[in-house]
This record gives C-alpha cells, sequence and structure tokens, in this order.
C-alpha cells in the first residue's frame, strides 16, 4: 500500500500512530504557521521574515508581492498594524505534506478594531511550507476574507 492510500483510508486517529514520521513533518509545517501568526500579532517583523523563503510569493486581495524582501518592505508593516487590533479564530485547519513540502489550509473569523473601524471577516487561508536547512519555511500565502454575516 502507497502513502497515499493509506492517507486516504485510514481513520485520521491513526495517522499519528501509524505514520510517526508523517505526523511529525505535518506537525513541522504547521507549527512554522502558528510561529508565523504568533510573530505577526506581537509585532516581531524579524520572526515573520524569518520563517519565509526568500523567493516566498504573498497573494492577498487580489495583489501580490513576488519575494520576501518585497513583502518585508511593501505590506509587512500594515500587515502586523492590522493584526495587533485583531482577534483571530480558527475554525478549521489541515494540512498534507509530500515529501519536503506541506500544504496548511486554514479557515477562521478575525476580530477586532483597525483604523477606527470594526473589523468582523471570515477568513481562508493557504501556505505552501518547504523543508530548508533552518526547518520548515513559507514559499507561498494565499489570503481572502469576506464580511462575516450579520449577528
Amino acid at each position: 500500500m502507497d502513502r497515499r492510500t493509506l492517507l486516504a483510508s485510514a481513520p485520521l486517529g491513526l495517522l499519528a500512530t501509524a505514520t510517526p514520521a508523517l505526523a511529525a513533518a505535518d506537525s513541522g509545517a504547521v507549527q512554522a504557521v502558528e510561529h508565523f501568526h504568533a510573530a505577526m500579532g506581537r509585532g516581531d517583523a524579524a520572526a515573520v521574515a524569518d520563517l519565509l523563503l526568500d523567493d516566498a510569493v504573498i497573494f492577498e486581495q487580489g495583489g501580490a508581492e513576488s519575494s520576501k524582501a518585497e513583502y518585508v518592505e511593501a505590506h509587512l508593516p500594515g500587515d502586523i498594524a492590522y493584526s495587533q487590533g485583531m482577534t483571530d479564530t480558527v475554525t478549521s485547519r489541515r494540512s498534507t505534506v509530500e515529501g519536503g513540502v506541506a500544504w496548511v489550509l486554514t479557515q477562521g473569523r478575525t476580530k477586532g478594531s483597525y483604523d477606527g473601524k470594526t473589523v468582523d471577516r471570515l477568513t481562508t487561508e493557504t501556505m505552501v511550507v518547504k523543508k530548508a536547512k533552518a526547518g520548515w519555511r513559507i514559499a507561498h500565502i494565499h489570503w481572502s476574507s469576506r464580511a462575516a454575516p450579520a449577528a
């Protein structure tokens, strides 16, 4: 049985015990995503940048930065300012690892205040994470969001 068949047919709880190497890789990729968001929330631009590969591509709301340097210079300060006024709740996260590449798919909700305005958005995020010498690093981010339904 190949790994794809195993992953497709195994109960979720069994994967951690049946495939410890995959579970460890998956955990490392997800931790990179979690560390990225934690660094963003505490305003640590250096830690955010350290988690990005030099050729990382970031897509957000129809725009794009085509390298870590471009993102750090053009968009990261605004993303940090925005993050500091928000509370993020993850409602769903799943990940897949294939060799040295993983993708982490997250859905959530962001609430808070930015620039004097109330924010309440449903969010989606895709991160492609690659295994590098320094550990798992982010190669691609795609963010999108929409207004949450009125309560």
